[in-house]
């Protein structure tokens, strides 16, 4: 299968380089100094799974590429502008354009640039980071990813089987959704509160999940998310808070969300998709979100990185 990766980060390439290691023709599109680290010394994976290296064809142009089996879009929500005006570049007669972004807006915006005919969504589940350019440090054993179509009937279509059965083909733990929407909110539901409340604390797992003050607002903030999906017509699970708080209660306490490592670090922050989305769908719906209009507003000045100082 010819792959190209959009996002050669620490999701985008750890899929790629698997891709890659198990022999799938994988293109990345990278740029800067990412680039150039892989097309030098190839792409590093750190991981408890086996650590590895993959020679892989990276390119910052998709014009250079043209069409493929499948693209896979994992760029960070903020870079969305520079990032969608590439993918129509990689897409042909019988092209799938895979979203692995965080929130649930990612499959609309896809189809504004290619139509919704190839568009899958998925949600992915990995702690993994770009430690350096090219190498990317997988903490853990999960690399789980839960996809099916963004549009049209809810079934798992034959696209979807192949897709699915060349991912665990290469090790990656796949698993194909008849309806994309559950998985993609319920990730949603959980991972919106979770990023902006440890975003907002500078804590990772472990100090803030000891507090229960910490639990409640956390749960509140979930109740605001799951009362948009209702309103959206997903049928999550019934019980899908209570499944999220069990996994808190036993995630490693080292564990930290992506937008507390980047606010602690001065980079850029997927506010507008998590937080800003919550306010947004809740005022057009006249849904209150109390606690993530607040972490909404202690995050927006962090938005594009450590704010200038006075």
């Amino acid at each position: 299968m010819r792959v190209a990766i959009i996002g050669a980060g620490a999701v985008g390439g750890y899929y790629g380089a698997r891709l890659a290691q198990a022999d799938h023709d994988v293109t990345l599109i990278a740029r800067g100094a990412n680039l150039d680290a892989i097309r030098d010394r190839g792409f590093c994976v750190r991981s408890g799974l086996g650590d590895f290296v993959v020679r892989v064809r990276v390119e910052a142009d998709p014009s250079n590429v043209g069409p493929v089996d499948l693209v896979v879009f994992a760029v960070k929500t903020y870079s969305n502008p520079e990032a969608l005006p590439l993918v129509p570049r990689l897409v042909g007669e019988g092209t799938s354009v895979l979203t692995l972004q965080n929130g649930v807006d990612s499959a609309d915006e896809l189809s504004s640039v290619v139509g919704p005919a190839p568009v899958l969504a998925g949600a992915t589940y990995i702690a993994s980071t770009l430690v350096a350019p090219g190498v990317v440090e997988h903490v853990g054993t999960v690399r789980r990813i839960v996809f099916g179509e963004a549009f049209g009937d809810r079934v798992v279509t034959d696209r979807v089987a192949r897709i699915q059965e060349a991912l665990s083909g290469a090790g990656i733990q796949a698993e194909a959704a008849a309806d994309s929407r559950i998985p993609i909110w319920e990730k949603f539901i959980f991972l919106a509160p979770i990023a902006g409340l440890t975003a907002a604390a500078r804590l990772p797992v472990g100090p803030a999940w000891a507090q229960a003050a910490f639990q409640e607002v956390f749960d509140q903030a979930m109740a605001e998310v799951e009362a948009l999906a209702h309103h959206a017509g997903v049928p999550v699970a019934a019980d899908v808070r209570a499944q999220k708080m069990r996994y808190m209660d036993n995630s490693p306490k080292t564990m930290r969300s992506s937008m507390m490592v980047d606010i602690t670090s001065g980079k850029p922050l997927e506010l507008e998709a998590l937080m800003g989305t919550v306010v947004r769908r809740g005022r057009a719906a006249g849904i209150p979100t109390p606690v993530m209009a607040t972490l909404y507003g202690l995050l927006k000045p962090f938005e594009h990185g450590s704010p200038v100082q006075p």
